[in-house]
């Protein structure tokens, strides 16, 4: 993708929420600023290295880079970024073979490029490719500090034979990194800040074992939003990676994470049928927003169940109570009425017309996110930009 197709474009008047074509996303730009001021005044002095696979947007990645680090789930989003000036990028999805020569190729920019693993088969194979090429990877070993995906133990012995493999191979053993995505199992905040303190333990403990091993450790990465937020860094950690804070969603309002008025992101759509006949409420409301545009995420079943594929609301961002997102079709959304629904939102879906609009908040930004090429900035409820989005992997 060319640099020109990621580049914003501000228009010369705002426009109308009515005037864009359905459905699309929507990013409040004041609500996404005061997730930013938030993060960086929790953090204090301790680095962010952002995860941009929520956000997929350079003008939203430039507002909370700190230099030009930063942290990407795909290799796609790593080039993109590259081309749009990011100089120090971590790739934190396991390396392998497929990725080994557009790894290369991104080190031989000059980009500070780094790769994570978590096995002695995977190291051995990212050394025979460094051989045959003569380059020298930086790698960080990735530590399983919940049992949650994946990892290495922070006190197993494969942790050090791994890196001893790497470093008697002229590869650079960088650090570790770590993510506590077990927190979004969490019933409670005092249990999301206990996962907190023991994700960024476990990072400096291995880190640790392998100063002890001589080598020279620069990184010890931890962190996600809920842990980044609600926890305390350890002095120990050398960055904090997040991602999901600068837009949250439903899942962080039901983990206690942020508030619903926090969330930033949205998605515009149209009612295109269930219309009411004269006092009978429909049976349902059809809008143009299927899983092709907020995403099959449910989020946290047993935090909201019954708020099914995101949560509906009025063009000011107000709930419709019991206005229920409960079925996706690829280009359809279909909404019910359930028993909680309030006399309001009855009176709104008795007012729909074919010009009705609503917006529907997301259970995962990161995955509504990735279902658009582009997001509209949004300020005091006009849209001041169109942002192109980058991806693929």
């Amino acid at each position: 993708m060319s640099l020109s197709a990621l580049e914003a474009e501000y228009f010369a008047s705002p426009l109308s929420l009515d005037e864009l074509s359905t459905p699309c996303l929507l990013l409040d730009e004041e609500r996404m600023e005061a997730n930013a001021r938030r993060m960086a005044a929790h953090l204090g002095h301790m680095p962010l290295r952002p995860h941009l696979k929520t956000c997929r947007c350079w003008e939203v990645a430039q507002r909370i880079m700190q230099g030009t680090s930063c942290t990407v789930a795909t290799m796609g989003e790593a080039e993109a970024v590259a081309n749009l000036g990011a100089q120090d990028i971590l790739l934190a999805v396991g390396i392998r073979p497929s990725l080994f020569a557009r790894s290369r190729a991104l080190m031989a920019q000059g980009i500070d490029f780094k790769v994570i693993l978590d096995s002695m088969a995977m190291a051995r194979a990212l050394c025979a490719d460094a051989a045959a090429h003569e380059v020298v990877y930086s790698v960080l070993l990735e530590i399983d500090t919940d049992g949650h995906r994946a990892g290495l133990a922070p006190d197993g012995d494969e942790l050090c034979a791994i890196a001893g493999l790497l470093v008697k191979a002229g590869q650079r053993v960088r650090g570790v990194l770590t993510h506590a995505g077990a927190a979004y199992n969490c019933a409670t905040p005092e249990e999301i800040v206990a996962m907190a303190d023991k994700e960024g333990a476990d990072a400096v403990a291995a880190a640790a074992r392998l100063r002890q091993m001589g080598i020279e450790v620069d990184i010890v990465s931890a962190g996600s939003t809920p842990t980044a937020l609600l926890g305390t860094p350890n002095p120990g950690l050398s960055e904090v990676r997040a991602g999901v804070y600068i837009y949250m969603d439903l899942v962080q309002a039901g983990l206690g994470v942020c508030k619903r008025e926090d969330i930033a992101l949205s998605v515009l759509t149209s009612v295109i049928g269930g219309f009411p006949t004269g006092k009978d409420l429909p049976a349902r409301v059809c809008t143009d927003s299927g899983w092709a545009a907020l995403s099959s995420d449910r989020g946290l079943e047993r935090l909201f169940s019954a708020q099914g594929y995101g949560l509906a609301c009025d063009m000011e961002l107000h709930p419709l109570q019991g206005l229920v997102v409960r079925d996706l079709n690829q280009e359809h959304g279909m909404l019910c009425l359930d028993d909680t629904a309030s006399a309001a939102t009855r009176d709104f879906v008795l007012g729909l017309t074919p010009a009705s609009r609503l917006r529907i908040l997301p259970n995962h930004a990161c995955a509504t996110a990735m279902m658009h090429k582009c997001v509209y900035l949004v300020r005091h409820n006009r849209a001041v930009a169109r942002l192109p989005l980058f991806g693929g992997w």
